[in-house]
């Protein structure tokens, strides 16, 4: 992929826009100031220039991804494209595989409900609540 940059150094915020990890900047930057992302196994900052070869612990709702900074591209690509920025680690592909198993064995209860409860539901809920 194309060098950022002098140096070959790129902006941790606009790294994981161009990666799409987030579908904004400003979404990836509230994200590394809520510590949701780690640098190297340390909290970071959005400015935080990250290189070729660093190690980032990235966390989006229930999906945690540790992975190695692989290429910098300035620009937001395809998602095939933007997939060779990233090598996600043997650990963590598969402990998100073992989470999406456990989530396909064991759904949320009420995940299959969509949109209102019909009168008949909505008499049992009541039924049950009293």
């Amino acid at each position: 992929m194309n060098e950022a940059g002098e140096g070959g150094r790129q902006r941790l915020d606009k790294w994981l826009w161009a990666a799409r990890f987030f579908k904004t900047r400003s979404l990836a930057a509230d994200a590394i100031a809520g510590g949701k992302v780690r640098w190297n196994g340390q909290a970071a900052k959005p400015a935080r220039e990250i290189r070729v070869g660093d190690e980032l612990e990235i966390a989006v709702g229930e999906q945690r991804w540790t992975v190695v900074v692989s290429g910098l591209n300035p620009q937001r690509r395809p998602a095939p494209e933007a997939r060779l920025l990233y090598a996600e680690t043997a650990e963590s592909a598969a402990r998100r595989q073992r989470q999406e198993d456990l989530r396909r064995l064991a759904p949320m209860p009420g995940a299959g409900l969509k949109g209102r409860p019909t009168k008949k539901a909505g008499r049992l809920i009541r039924s049950f609540n009293e």
